[in-house]
């Protein structure tokens, strides 16, 4: 056989037949949920929420599931950038197949994705997300009685060096340079200013110091201990199934025990949304959280809500309940405080709160980590909630595929094929060293029969 050559130029072809197109074989987990979507009416769902938001003249748009579509694949792919999803839809025939676009049309670039997005309003980002929760609940999946609330930080699409005073407008150096100059020095170097910036206290409040690019993001101190502009993200998921029932995004300098209302809030409300599709499920009756969200005032607002907190307790030594002002002892304050504390102490409590670290701590690993959405590339709350209800609902969706199928995301299918080429290899080495193994043993047997057959008649009849 004659080497072929590799054609440096290629004239191209004015028609091709559809019939010798080279279609992939796809992949099963596309193929799994646009099967899911179809059985669940998800397109004409989506399609009447979005009616509203376009004209009944002019040239038709791109298709709300499309839209959808391409955020889901930002989660089940891994893309943190509109840029990034964009791309690889254009130029994978399998994400070409579950958008249902062909060949002979391109996908929707950025630019549309950006248009739909700021055309479609965050409540009906949260109709889809109900929607998606409400298919979690027909799969038996979501509980809803015990709830667990943690948060992590998203690194913020805005630098440090672009903030600005939020009273003269000034820029970090502009600032530092007018303190330099304040303090006798005329012309400050780079020395100077950081001489000055490194003895200064509050350097970077959020009170004085805004970002004008986006000015929803806040100074804050990630988890690995670096200083960015960040938002935080809230969690409250059900710690019976694992599914995410709410996520909020708020300010980053917002005490984890401020924004707990808020979260609580919108897990009821979408808990009745829910109820209000067909969904079964209960309301919260039970909060696990950590010792962040722990203060007087969470533990009796809980109370008079009626739900059993479980939230981790700091160690603040002897407490004294009897109010400076006044000399009145605080009762409802104590009872709560001390009734969390039992709990907490019990064997249940030490159960739900071994289930928080684990239940709260892998969506933030599939949403942010893998899922690829620990950098945000919006701009302003709105924005990043829009795309992040819908990454979260991926992870939803993720719960419906593996309890249904055994594959929760289209990586994981490599990841179990090579693991089970991993296992047949290792079954087959095993499976040959045993056979080596009886091979030697058959060798010294043979040899030992020659040594006999070869000794004197005497000893062989002995």
């Amino acid at each position: 056989m004659a080497m072929g050559k590799r054609r440096k130029q290629r004239q191209g072809q004015f028609w091709i037949p559809t019939a010798e197109v080279v279609h992939g074989p796809g992949h099963p987990f596309y193929g799994k949920l646009n099967a899911f979507f179809e059985q669940h009416g998800f397109d004409a769902f989506v399609e009447g929420l979005c009616e509203k938001f376009y004209s009944d003249e002019g040239r038709p748009g791109i298709a709300p599931g499309v839209y959808f579509r391409m955020l889901l694949i930002g989660f089940f792919e891994g893309i943190d950038s509109e840029r990034g999803i964009d791309w690889r839809c254009g130029d994978s025939l399998t994400l070409r197949e579950f958008l249902g676009y062909p060949l002979t049309r391109p996908t929707p670039d950025r630019s549309t994705l950006c248009t739909i997005r700021q055309r479609i309003d965050v409540e009906t980002h949260q109709e889809v997300f109900a929607w998606v929760l409400t298919r979690v609940a027909d799969h038996g999946l979501l509980k809803a009685k015990t709830i667990g609330i943690d948060a992590t930080t998203l690194e913020a699409n805005a630098a440090m060096r672009s903030i600005v005073r939020r009273d003269t407008g000034e820029s970090y150096d502009e600032f530092l340079t007018g303190l330099a100059q304040a303090s006798g020095i005329e012309t400050p170097t780079r020395e100077d200013l950081a001489k000055i910036d490194r003895t200064r206290k509050n350097k970077a409040s959020n009170k004085d110091w805004e970002n004008p690019h986006d000015p929803d993001s806040k100074i804050t101190k990630m988890k690995d201990g670096r200083t960015h502009l960040a938002h935080k993200a809230e969690h409250a998921v059900d710690l019976d199934t694992g599914a995410i029932v709410t996520v909020t995004l708020q300010p980053a300098d917002r005490g984890d025990t401020t924004s707990l209302e808020q979260t609580l809030v919108e897990t009821v409300e979408t808990l009745l949304d829910v109820r209000g599709q067909g969904g079964e499920t209960a309301l919260p009756q039970e909060l696990v959280a950590d010792k962040g969200y722990h203060s007087n005032a969470t533990c009796v607002d809980l109370e008079a809500m009626g739900m059993r907190s479980y939230v981790s307790e700091t160690d603040r030594g002897r407490r004294t309940w009897t109010d400076k002002k006044t000399g009145k002892t605080k009762a409802a304050e104590r009872d709560a405080v001390y009734a969390n504390r039992r709990r907490i102490r019990g064997k249940r409590g030490k159960a739900l709160l071994r289930k928080r670290g684990e239940l709260l701590e892998r969506p933030f690993a599939h949403c942010y980590e893998t899922g690829g959405m620990r950098r945000t590339h919006l701009r302003g709350h709105p924005n990043i909630l829009k795309r992040l209800l819908v990454h979260v609902a991926g992870f939803n969706l993720a719960l419906i595929l593996r309890a249904a199928f055994g594959i929760g995301k289209p990586r994981t299918l490599q990841d179990g094929l090579g693991a089970l080429r991993r296992a047949d290899i290792a079954r087959f080495e095993a499976a040959s060293r045993a056979l080596w193994a009886l091979l030697r043993a058959l060798g010294r047997l043979v040899a030992e029969i020659g040594r006999i057959t070869r000794q004197p008649e005497q000893i062989r009849s002995a």
